[in-house]
């Protein structure tokens, strides 16, 4: 059997193919033809090879980026006898995941068979990939990667934001799936809890968990201290969202010596509190105005505790979204006005502005805009009021990790049925976001997002060729343009004579 051999002469590569021949008990090296030469990394065919066809085209630039990136943290070697098959379909999920059965078909278009050592694919070996993951210690399997990720991008993190979101299941059999209070504000929908952490600035994720629709989100978290606390990170700025602040989890959080930055919902005792210094013509002065992004908040800072947990609580008011509430809700208002002066009925929980004649109470719209614009922000750590509100309000980094867990990484709709099989997909898709995540900061001083890129990199194909006349078979990819080699650059300059 011919193979190519490389053929060093002065500075310069060439290739040749050539066979094996056994000649009185030794081993001959046979030459056949001249193939090419190597330049810059690539193969340059000779001009005799006249007959090459294309026999194949392969997506390989996206993949060729992955596979670096999980390489770098050691990923394959943490997910066990199915770890390539797991990667193959963490790499779909940052591409182009549809479900299972489409995997076969997506993997034969792609390189993957080459980059993951992987022949073939059918549907049964991944479902033996997803029923492998159940085997793994999730919370010690992800401490143990994120602790990988740290030695490899040298992190010392020193903030962690943590949220909620919910997506829906298709079909009803699933003991996880619950009715439960959906985001998006789709009744009706049976629905998971995801609680993840994230680190501050990077956006890496350390931890995850799948909860049932209908957990509240403050208990999410509750759970998860413990974990978050196995992970001796810190001292640190602990960031969550208003929905989530319960006194359990200021204390738990205060017991692992983490500071506490946290949304307050604005109950009737916080209002009372608040209520002397809430005059927008007092509050609205130039010493009390931040700038966050493109939100202007103007503010007012007092001494307070929660639940016996000593802090600064901040009143923070947002004039145009104070206007753009109370102009939405009068606008509700006068045209129920209109309904009930035609007998009909009108949306619920505006009958609380009418009395029983159908008349306007003037007290309870005033009550209900006493406080429109106006949010509470709550902090353990003494800090000034810009860096406070900023560290709050422009925490978007977990909004995008969900965004590309639901969007990107195609976390919704999640079809499975079996409880094990929705931890495992939503475990594929943190993988997908991790590595999604690693990409975005490698792009950091670009104008590139990890999207951007990759869709950039998706017209990278390696294709093969075969010589009809002699059956010759060689690959090679074809010509980057400079967006791609910037990319490349950027996350490794190995990359571009890969």
């Amino acid at each position: 059997m011919s193979f190519i051999r490389r053929i060093k002469r002065q500075d310069r590569v060439y290739l040749a193919e050539v066979e094996n021949q056994w000649i009185k008990g030794k081993c001959v090296q046979r030459h056949i033809r001249y193939v090419g030469r190597e330049a810059d990394g690539k193969t340059l065919l000779a001009a005799s090879l006249s007959e090459v066809e294309v026999e194949q085209v392969k997506l390989y630039g996206p993949l060729l980026v992955l596979n670096h990136l999980a390489k770098e943290i050691q990923l394959a070697e943490q997910l066990g006898s199915y770890s390539q098959e797991i990667l193959s379909l963490v790499y779909a999920h940052c591409l182009d995941y549809r479900s299972l059965n489409h995997m076969p078909s997506w993997f034969e278009r792609t390189d993957l068979n080459f980059l993951l050592n992987l022949d073939g694919l059918t549907e049964r070996r991944l479902v033996g990939a997803l029923d492998s993951l159940e085997a793994l210690d999730g919370p010690a399997w992800q401490r143990r990667l994120f602790e990988g990720v740290c030695r490899q991008y040298r992190l010392r993190p020193s903030g962690v934001i943590y949220d909620v979101t919910n997506t829906y299941l298709y079909g009803r059999q699933c003991p996880l799936a619950k009715l439960g209070h959906d985001k998006e504000e789709v009744k009706g929908r049976p629905l998971i809890q995801i609680g993840l952490g994230v680190t501050q600035e990077e956006g890496f994720p350390l931890f995850h968990k799948v909860f049932d629709g209908n957990v509240h989100d403050a208990r999410t978290l509750q759970d998860l201290v413990t974990l978050f606390g196995n992970y001796k990170l810190g001292p640190g700025l602990f960031i969550y969202d208003r929905g989530i602040i319960s006194g359990r989890n200021l204390k738990d959080i205060k017991h692992l010596h983490w500071d506490t930055l946290c949304g307050v919902p604005l109950n009737p005792t916080l209002k009372k509190f608040w209520r002397p210094w809430a005059d927008p013509q007092q509050l609205m002065q130039l010493p009390h105005r931040h700038r966050v992004g493109h939100t202007v908040f103007y503010t007012c800072l007092r001494p307070h505790q929660l639940d016996g947990v000593r802090g600064q609580l901040a009143l923070c008011l947002n004039e145009r979204h104070q206007r753009d509430a109370r102009e939405s809700r009068r606008d509700e208002i006068l045209h129920a006005e209109k309904l009930l002066a035609q007998g009909k009925s009108i949306k619920p929980g505006l009958e609380r502005f009418f009395d029983r004649r159908s008349r306007l109470l003037p007290a309870k719209l005033a009550e209900a805009e006493e406080f429109d614009g106006y949010s509470c922000v709550f902090c353990t750590r003494s800090l000034p009021q810009d860096k406070m509100l900023s560290l709050y309000f422009d925490k978007d980094v977990v909004e995008k990790a969900f965004r590309s867990l639901k969007g990107i990484t195609q976390l919704r709709p999640i079809r499975h049925w079996l409880a094990e099989r929705v931890h495992a997909h939503v475990f594929l898709c943190y993988l997908a976001y991790l590595l999604l995540s690693l990409l975005q900061y490698r792009l950091r001083k670009t104008d590139f997002t990890a999207e951007s890129a990759l869709l950039e990199l998706g017209t990278m194909y390696k294709v093969y060729l075969r010589d009809s006349k002699h059956r010759f078979h060689l690959s090679r990819v074809v010509t980057l343009n400079k967006k791609q080699e910037l990319i490349l650059k950027t996350i490794d300059k190995s990359l571009i004579n890969s």
